[in-house]
């Protein structure tokens, strides 16, 4: 039985350093073999590039833009009238996946529009979704690319954030209908293991449904968001025990909260690697 493949998600983890280059070199010096990153946008990519050749780590996901973080944005995949500026946050997110060889880029959904009703604009904003999602996996897949959605709480993390759950996401990507576009099982394809316990529980049941359309799976504690061994809901070790037995092979992304620093709060994945002895 394989292994389980990790990377350390940057845009949480070694933030004691400033800049996701030096976050890159203490990921490797940790010994992760590949990274991903929300946002790397503001990073010099010659600088990315040169540091990823150098440690030889691979960068696994990025996100696409958030838009307007300040007026409210987290994305703007299904955002009805943004539809222009998600085509020029993908074109962003291709020039640095190419440049760093990252196969798979987290489209963000964005939030419901502030003063609307969630009930009232869902319809309208399913029809963007798919829509932008088509017009993304075309373009993707010229470039080898998958495309991922990822399903955010709205009881804790984002009350705003439009898709919310395995099942509503799985139904988008059904009338996609695109077989490089996947679903990010939570922290993430599992939404985040963090998300989708939150959401909807049974966890196991949903890893067992999912797995034929899940392309990427991230993980935390719940509801704290720390490391995975850290107090909660969540057993870390029957979870990854499951994904053994059903054959994962895709990448776990380590997007949780350290209690003290990055590395303080490496026990649980270093006991993982040497008793798999990766």
């Amino acid at each position: 039985m394989a292994p389980l493949k990790f990377c350390a998600n940057i845009s949480w983890l070694f933030t004691e350093l400033p800049d996701f280059s030096q976050r890159i070199l203490a990921a490797a010096a940790a010994g992760f073999q590949a990274v991903e990153a929300a946002w790397l946008y503001d990073s010099d990519l010659q600088e990315l590039q040169r540091v990823r050749k150098a440690t030889g780590v691979e960068v696994v996901l990025i996100n696409t833009p958030p838009g307007d973080i300040k007026a409210g944005d987290l994305g703007l995949a299904a955002v009805p009238g943004r539809e222009a500026e998600f085509r020029e946050g993908l074109d962003l997110s291709l020039k640095y996946a190419r440049a760093l060889d990252c196969k798979r880029i987290h489209l963000m959904a964005g939030r419901v529009p502030v003063d609307s009703d969630r009930a009232t604009v869902a319809k309208e904003m399913e029809a963007v979704f798919v829509q932008n999602l088509k017009y993304a996996a075309d373009i993707l897949s010229k470039e080898g690319i998958t495309g991922l959605i990822e399903p955010i709480n709205t009881r804790i993390t984002d009350p705003g954030y439009f898709l919310d759950s395995p099942h509503q996401a799985s139904a988008i990507l059904e009338k996609v209908g695109k077989p490089n576009m996947k679903l990010q099982m939570p922290s993430t394809l599992f939404q985040d293991i963090f998300h989708w316990q939150i959401m909807d529980g049974n966890l196991t049941q949903n890893i067992q449904k999912y797995i034929p359309v899940i392309g990427h799976v991230q993980i935390a504690q719940v509801p704290s968001r720390n490391e995975p061994d850290s107090a909660g809901e969540l057993s870390y070790s029957y979870l990854f025990d499951t994904l053994e037995n059903i054959g994962y092979q895709g990448y776990i992304g380590c997007e949780y909260k350290p209690q003290g620093s990055t590395d303080e709060g490496l026990g649980w994945i270093k006991e993982y690697w040497a008793h798999r002895k990766c």
